[in-house]
């Protein structure tokens, strides 16, 4: 038998070389029926003969073979030797690709008992491939975390199994055991932030569109609960809740929004909690725990079975161990409908059993007699004090019993509405409004359960459109639209708030052409909401460009309101939400773009601009074709063609810059409009027929030119007959705009060729007078228009000047600005007299031009003022104080415009002083700068620039966040952080370098057991600054790989895979610089946007490829670009194709420069991850002239990625083991697989 298989051997070399023939044998072999393990010889020379010449069988071949191979070796008896499986894994570098995928072989292997006997050469064949792992891993993974809100949360660098809460790995390799576990940590840290709703849906791929129950979601809403019960347990008690008030809101809405779109089960969520809460005695946050169950419990009670409920009593016999009656809290304190909660919870159950005639009624426990025995004589008062919170029990307790519900929520409805025969007096002519003047304070509605807040707000959009369908002369009472807008705040009654506003209450106003309250509605929108989706904010914006078309709006006030509302809702997109948004309309971009307004597109370019250079959307690209606002853009320039000025257009992304340059628009010259007027004022004077001068003047299509003739003739007569005021009749609010845009332009050219002196001061008085004292033209309106034009040079700077004497010169303006700061606060939500402050300011200004009480009066000269920001820089004004996002403002303005305020260091000083000390009497201490820079950075004189040192740059009072500028304390954090950073009169690149510093030079403020989150810090803070604060990280990590340990031919002290372990080697006190690097590197790319990382394919290419010569360097790189390949497949797939053939050409260098390459094995098992999990064969023609290129070893083992097998099978089938260089052994690690 010997004899025959050696012969077979010499044989099969010599009769036949083609795959087809290698195959066929293998597999005649393994098929043979005589092959049983009984046979000892003729089993071990098969195999033997096997493992000879397998080389020379294809890829699928090897795949198919190893799979009948492990069936047969089933067959063995688990006592028996091992030999066999040792031999096939021997084969190792002749069939390399294939045993890629033997891993799931192996785990079936494993499940059917063969463990044991296999353990030691399955433990080895597995460790082989941890170093495939350690590459595609990222550093720390497990300790970094998101700031919900920011741009870079809504990538896929979050995304979890919503079964397991596991990172979905790419691949079946020997991950990190950590990578394996359950990422509960991460879940929860989102969870815990505010507004963060959207982000765990993100994270675990949930669409409220399919209802599906996540379990380990339902785990992490009860640890929090469980959480907020520990803190309350320690924390002293307040009237107010104390500090873990806040957190218990944001958990009622939490629980209320996943149970109600079924992501979570309440039954089994309370069982869950009563499991935990066994034993422990966390009693003292009970009443705030009933509190959040009592919230879903109210509102949906009515819509599911009684047993679905029932478990909250098995809660109430387990917090509630009281054998005495507890008495009755102080309702003149908000903390008494926390207290009353589970009375209110056991009312609602008691009525559902009495509803459905069930038989699992539950007497009222004794301990909550008094409660309940107090509620019921409250509900036999039919007179009700709003002075307590005796009112939000009985909405609480009875609102699903309409019978009782009527009298406590009539109360707070009359509040709101008046008694219907009260009127007010508002401003303006005959305007007259309900006499309710005080809305509801947020006190109030907070002890309000979500049930009865959803009634009340109900109740007041059916109030409106019933007003709007009886086209009522009544305006809408104060107290209603301030309470309005107050309960729109709440995220827990979205489907009755915002969503009913935007897709309800608005279309019925409009249809019922009810003016006066669509007026008064978009004023609270612009002024009194926070924390809009984004979603809803462009839905409303498609909704004013439908508006704006519809003739019944062409009237000035409403007009004009259109227009701000719409020019705040562009401005106002974050710079991560203008791509997501805006991506949803490439079908039809024409519906979220102005058909008229020149101006409100230019804004959105602006905007545009801005969230691509802050989000390095185009980073790397010069062209805009096929990116995804070239449709948008060219739709704007059809509708409104227009020209930048030079100095803007500087400042756009390139992309943008390219598209404006190709698409440039003839300018009629500043000479011919003013002939024109010339011209046009002749014709004027020498009409004497009243209609003949209307009719000419207002004609569609005639030239836009008549507030220059009205400024002509106040130039030469100091006055405007009544015949010019008719024509603006006529014209009409709408084609009004464009006579506003070539009024700016004249204005600058007659600015500009003034003589100076008293004729430009006669310039000014009659700017002045047409917008305060014949009211010709809005202030905001021509504000906007001066500084969306597009001037240049000279023109520039007198079109500014011209914007600087309208907001600064006339002294009427300041003082009204200065009146109406002196009486106001911007905290509107905590006012309860703000009617009475509006009335008695228009007394004292005798202001009639702005007839609406619900706006902020920073109306004044709301948006307009404010969007010039990025075409200049902030001319503060007191009113600054008023900004609601001053952080955001700076932010913006300061990254954006960071190339051209780079070396005016006070310039940005100024900017952040005006700002912030505008804003030091309505915030607290510490809010935004830190005291270091308050008290250094601030140094006006330029002759001694504060520079900080290394122990400036670290990173960081509670508040209402439902209506802070951010959503979250660590979005604030982050922003006001980057603000500080942006204004320091220090360039990009030391402070970039500063803040890698940090973890670097190990400074002794950062503990090592936190060094991850430090990374993390820094990482969130560095991607969040311009291009120069975090390109500082490519010089390091070009240092590194350019060192002697790298660079070197030496032998290293210790494995490269270990060493290059940065959390392993810092637990062990054995991390090196490179691994610093790597896992700082790692941290920053984590958390950078997809704009980013692009960088990184020509950072490869052309920085690191010509360095990258020896093995530990191409290594180093593997490991540093390797984890995020996954990312780059699913943001941008060319940028991974590049890197991917880089990673080729990076190893031709080291193999044409290196005698001996040790590691050929793990850097052929990365390339092979590559193909499968990857690229495929989309490189192949790339790569495979390199790998001919390589050395015969290295060919070898990656012949299975080009056409090599196809070419010299016998070749490969012959190569003798001993031919190839083989891995030094990797020290002992302990198995782990994942399952």
């Amino acid at each position: 038998m010997r004899y025959t298989l050696s012969s077979m051997h010499r044989s099969v070399l010599k009769f036949d070389s083609s795959l087809c023939f290698y195959r066929m044998v293998c597999q005649a072999l393994v098929s043979s029926d005589t092959l049983e393990w009984e046979r000892t010889q003729l089993w071990a020379l098969t195999f033997k003969l096997i493992r000879k010449i397998i080389g020379g069988v294809d890829y699928k071949g090897v795949r198919d073979l190893l799979k009948a191979v492990l069936d047969k070796i089933q067959t063995v008896p688990n006592f028996m030797s091992s030999a066999v499986v040792q031999q096939l894994l021997a084969a190792r570098e002749v069939c390399f690709s294939t045993y890629y995928f033997l891993f799931s072989l192996l785990q079936k292997l494993c499940l059917k008992g063969y463990y044991f006997m296999y353990l030691s050469l399955i433990s080895d064949f597995v460790d082989s491939f941890r170093p495939t792992a350690r590459i595609n891993s990222i550093c720390g993974r497990c300790s970094l975390l998101p700031v919900v809100n920011n741009s870079g949360a809504i990538c896929n660098s979050w995304k979890l199994d919503p079964s397991t809460l596991r990172f979905p790995l790419r691949g079946m390799l020997p991950y990190d055991k950590d990578l394996f576990e359950p990422q509960t940590g991460l879940l929860r840290y989102v969870l815990e932030q505010p507004y963060s709703r959207d982000m765990v849906c993100n994270m675990l791929g949930l669409n409220k569109q399919h209802k599906q129950r996540c379990p380990v979601l339902e785990d992490q809403l009860v640890d929090l609960v469980v959480y907020a019960m520990e803190r309350s347990e320690t924390e002293e008690q307040f009237d107010d809740g104390g500090t873990s008030q806040l957190l218990w809101q944001h958990l009622s809405s939490q629980l209320i929004f996943f149970v109600l779109f079924q992501f979570a089960s309440f039954p089994h969520m309370v069982l869950s909690l009563h499991q935990k809460l066994a034993g422990r005695g966390l009693i003292k946050g009970r009443d705030h725990l009933m509190w959040v169950l009592l919230q879903f419990i109210s509102g949906s009670i009515q819509k599911n079975a009684l047993a679905d409920f029932l478990p909250v009593m098995k809660l109430f016999d387990l917090l509630y161990p009281e054998k005495e009656c507890i008495p009755v809290p102080d309702i003149n304190k908000p903390q008494s409908t926390h207290a009353f909660a589970m009375t209110c919870i056991w009312i609602h159950l008691n009525r559902k059993a009495q509803n459905d005639n069930s038989k699992l009624q539950i007497p009222i426990p004794h301990s909550l007699k008094l409660h309940h025995e107090f509620l019921q004589q409250s509900l036999r008062n039919k007179s009700l004090p709003m002075t307590d919170y005796k009112i939000a029990l009985l909405c609480n307790a009875y609102s699903t019993n309409s019978e009782c519900f009527t009298l406590p929520m009539g109360v707070l409805v009359e509040t709101i509405y008046g008694n219907g025969s009260m009127r007010i007096t508002l401003p303006g002519t005959n305007c007259m409004a309900s006499g309710s003047v005080t809305p509801l304070p947020m006190n109030l509605l907070d002890s309000l359960t979500v049930h009865a807040k959803m009634s009340l707000i109900h109740s007041i959009a059916t109030r409106v459109i019933k007003l709007a369908h009886a086209k009522s002369s009544l305006a809408l009472a104060p107290a209603l639209v301030e309470t309005y807008s107050r309960l729109l705040v709440y995220m827990e009654i979205e489907s009755l708030g915002i969503k009913g506003f935007i897709s309800q209450l608005l279309p019925n106003v409009f249809k019922s052409h009810a003016w006066g309250i669509l007026h008064t509605l978009l004023e609270m929108f612009s002024y009194r909401m926070h924390h809009i989706q984004p979603h809803y904010r462009v839905q409303l914006l498609s909704h004013l460009h439908s508006l704006a078309a519809v003739p019944q709006t062409n009237q000035n006030q409403l007009h004009l309101c259109v227009e701000s509302t719409a020019l705040r809702l562009i401005t106002a997109l974050g710079s991560s939400e203008v791509q997501p948004q805006f991506t949803r309309f490439l079908n039809d971009p024409k519906t979220v773009l102005s058909a008229e307004s020149e101006e409100l597109n230019r804004a959105l370019i602006l905007t545009l601009a801005r969230a691509t250079h802050v989000t390095d959307f185009f980073t790397g690209s010069d062209s805009i074709q096929g990116t995804w606002c070239k449709d948008i853009l060219q739709t704007i320039m059809n509708f409104t063609p227009h020209n930048w000025a030079s100095h803007t257009l500087s400042c756009f992304p390139a992309p943008l810059q390219a598209f404006f340059k190709q698409n440039n628009v003839p300018q009629e010259s500043r000479f011919n409009l003013k002939k024109n007027v010339e011209e046009e004022y002749r014709k004027w004077k020498s009409m004497t027929v009243e209609n003949d001068i209307i009719t000419h003047f207002s004609m569609q299509g005639s030239p836009p030119l008549f507030l220059c003739l009205l400024w002509k003739m106040l130039l030469e007569t100091d006055h405007i007959n009544q015949i010019g005021f008719r024509v603006l009749e006529r014209i009409g609010a709408r084609a009004l705009v464009a006579h506003v845009r070539t009024f700016a332009d004249f204005l600058v050219y007659e600015f500009s060729t003034s003589a100076g002196g008293q004729q430009l001061n006669k310039c000014i008085e009659i700017l002045n007078d047409m917008v305060w004292k014949y009211n010709i033209v809005t202030l905001d309106r021509l504000i906007l228009c001066l500084a969306m034009r597009s001037h240049e040079g000279n023109e520039a700077q007198v079109c500014y000047f011209i914007i600087q004497l309208l907001l600064l010169k006339p002294n009427d303006f300041r003082n009204r600005v200065s009146d109406f700061l002196k009486e106001n606060a911007p905290e509107h939500w905590l006012q309860s007299d703000w009617h009475t402050k509006h009335m008695t300011y228009h007394k004292v200004t005798h202001t009639h031009t702005h007839s609406l009480l619900h706006a902020n009066n920073t109306g004044l000269f709301p948006r307009s003022v404010q969007t010039p920001a990025h075409r200049r820089i902030h001319s503060s004004t007191q009113s600054d104080s008023f900004q609601n996002r001053p952080v955001t403002y700076l932010y913006n303005t300061l990254h954006y415009y960071e190339r051209h305020l780079r070396d005016r260091t006070n310039l940005k000083r100024k900017l952040v002083h005006a700002i912030m000390s505008s804003l030091k009497d309505n915030r607290m201490p510490g809010w935004c700068l830190s005291e270091t820079y308050l008290k250094c950075g601030m140094n006006p004189r330029e002759d001694s620039v504060w520079i900080p040192d290394d122990t400036y740059y670290w990173p960081f009072p509670n508040c209402d966040w439902r209506f802070n500028e951010f959503p979250n304390p660590a979005a604030h954090a982050l922003h006001v952080t980057c603000v500080e950073l942006m204004a320091l009169a220090v360039p990009g690149k030391d402070v970039g370098n500063a803040l890698l510093n940090v973890v670097l030079k190990s400074q002794p403020l950062v503990p090592r057991e936190n060094i991850t989150a430090w990374m993390n810090a820094i990482g969130l803070v560095i991607t969040a600054l311009p291009e120069p604060y975090w390109i500082v990280l490519h010089d390091r990590i070009v240092s590194v790989i350019s060192s002697a340990v790298l660079s070197s031919e030496m032998e290293w002290v210790g494995y490269p895979f270990q060493l290059l372990d940065f959390t392993a080697c810092h637990r062990s006190y054995s991390e090196m610089h490179c691994s610093y690097i790597l896992a700082l590197a790692h941290a920053v790319w984590h958390h950078s946007s997809i704009g980013q990382l692009s960088l990184i394919p020509k950072f490869l290419s052309e920085v690191l490829k010509p360095i990258v010569k020896t093995e530990f360097q191409l290594l180093y790189v593997y490991h540093l670009v390797g984890p995020f390949l996954q990312r780059f497949q699913q943001e941008r797939t060319r940028c991974m194709l590049e890197i991917g053939v880089a990673f080729y050409e990076m190893l031709q260098a080291v193999d044409q420069h290196s005698k001996h390459l040790a590691y050929m094995d793990p850097i052929c098992d990365f390339l092979y991850h590559i193909k499968y999990m990857f690229t495929g064969d989309s490189v192949k023609d790339q790569v495979e002239r390199i790998i001919c290129s390589l050395r015969p070893a290295m060919r070898l083992r990656l012949r299975f990625i080009t056409h090599i097998s196809k070419m010299e099978p016998a070749a490969a089938a012959s190569v003798p083991p001993s031919s190839s260089v083989s891995s030094p052994a990797a020290p002992s690690i302990p198995l782990s697989v994942s399952q």
